[in-house]
């Protein structure tokens, strides 16, 4: 009973999986352009010369070209620079936060492509199981006169049915692609925040150290007459 239930079920075929992975397709493709546009509308060129500027201790240029960035750079090194007088270890703790919290931005949506980089061929070998099974059960439910066109009917079934794993992998290496290179390129982003947050740290670091320095009070004797 339960056998012929869920042979029931599955002699609806793989074009509802097709339709399914099709639809995926399409949003999976929109959500790369949205990353796309995401990062590139948020990067911050010549990190070098900043982090240079910040290890001189020249900060008003540093804040008047992070004044418009919207990036995870400029986030979290704005706020570094406002705890500024709170010492290094304040700053560092903030840019620890903030790199955390700006991720989570950078990262919105990636998960999706990532599930469905793994998982499409699967979603596709499934529909090639669907079709497979109702490929011989037409076989089963021919006509007697048709017997001598079942070895093609059976064939041309397959056939059809392994159209749904071509387009799973279709649809999984565009994700897989998009995915890594997504997640690389916010491994340079996180780079390049740590490059400037060091600068800072470095810089509020020798700043109080020499502050703290005792100065050199020269001896005072007096001349002998």
């Amino acid at each position: 009973m339960l056998t012929q239930t869920l042979l029931r079920a599955t002699l609806v075929g793989e074009d509802w999986i097709l339709y399914l992975l099709i639809a995926l397709s399409v949003l999976s493709i929109a959500i790369m352009l949205e990353r796309l546009a995401f990062f590139a509308s948020r990067g911050l060129p010549a990190v070098d010369a900043l982090a240079a500027d910040l290890c001189a201790g020249r900060i008003a240029p540093v804040r008047e070209a992070l004044a418009r960035a919207r990036g995870m750079e400029g986030v979290v090194l704005r706020a570094a620079l406002d705890a500024a007088p709170r010492g290094p270890a304040a700053v560092q703790e903030i840019i620890a936060g903030g790199i955390v919290r700006e991720r989570m931005r950078y990262e919105r949506f990636l998960a999706f492509l990532g599930t469905l980089g793994n998982n499409a061929p699967f979603v596709g070998l499934l529909g090639t199981v669907l079709g497979i099974i109702r490929a011989f059960q037409d076989l089963a439910t021919a006509a007697p006169g048709a017997a001598a066109q079942g070895p093609q009917t059976v064939m041309a079934g397959i056939s059809q049915a392994l159209v749904a794993t071509a387009l799973g992998l279709f649809v999984a290496l565009p994700a897989v692609v998009a995915f890594n290179s997504f997640q690389r390129w916010l491994k340079a982003i996180v780079g390049r925040t740590n490059t400037l947050g060091h600068a800072l740290v470095a810089q509020l670091s020798g700043s109080a150290e020499a502050a703290e320095r005792p100065h050199a009070v020269p001896d005072a004797r007096a001349g002998g007459a």
